[in-house]
């Protein structure tokens, strides 16, 4: 078997010393692949030696400026440092390479709507959906991005699609709320969400607000 794949199939063990020790043969055997170092960079992120690891991401794409997946790669570590400035560069420079995964729009939109960015997360989230249609999670946040940028029929029709997909999305029965009232102006439908959304989850602190607010204007 591919000592990378090995080495993958042991960390999934938890054998991390011997997915090292792959990855290290592997290096010596082919320093010009970078799947080795990417994959020598989660080891070590996955025990806590965060530096160490940024230095191998950064090997493979110094071994390879072009590798899409070595740029995802350190965009992702990034993304978990939340180092968001420095993951939005990697994860660009990930889909420039050629990269049509969805996860790596899907990342890039999430990274840009961190900062607050919402104009510019939403192609690539838009994306992300075209690329994989049964993706909730992207649906959901293109939902919340439309929303951002007040495009509020089209984030309406995302959430719809959420909660369709993902009976149990208590955040999108929450925002389907909040778009009913503000937007559609109706507080039937929009407590009707709330209460969705609290059955989902009962401690959905906003969803237990908005609930309050609409009843106490039903009350005045």
């Amino acid at each position: 078997m591919d000592k990378n794949l090995q080495g993958i199939e042991y960390l999934q063990q938890g054998k991390v010393e011997e997915a090292l020790k792959l990855f290290s043969e592997r290096i010596e055997e082919a320093p010009e692949d970078p799947t080795a170092y990417i994959n020598f960079g989660h080891v070590l992120s996955t025990v806590g030696e965060l530096e160490r690891a940024e230095r191998f991401y950064k090997q493979a794409i110094a071994v390879d400026p072009k590798a899409g997946a070595a740029h995802y790669a350190l965009g992702a570590f990034y993304y978990e440092q939340e180092r968001l400035e420095e993951a939005c560069r990697e994860f660009e420079q990930a889909v420039k390479s050629g990269i049509e995964e969805s996860d790596a729009f899907f990342m890039l939109g999430m990274t840009f709507a961190q900062l607050d960015q919402p104009v510019l997360a939403l192609p690539y989230l838009q994306r992300a959906v075209e690329l994989n249609e049964a993706d909730t999670e992207a649906r959901f946040q293109l939902g919340l991005s439309l929303a951002k940028v007040q495009a509020y029929d089209e984030a309406i029709l995302q959430l719809e699609r959420v909660i369709e997909e993902d009976p149990g999305h208590a955040d999108a029965f929450y925002n389907l709320g909040v778009a009913y009232a503000g937007h559609l102006e109706d507080a039937e439908r929009a407590l009707a969400m709330f209460n969705r959304a609290l059955e989902v989850q009962p401690d959905h602190m906003l969803a237990g607000y908005g609930k309050k607010m609409i009843e106490k204007a039903e009350e005045a």
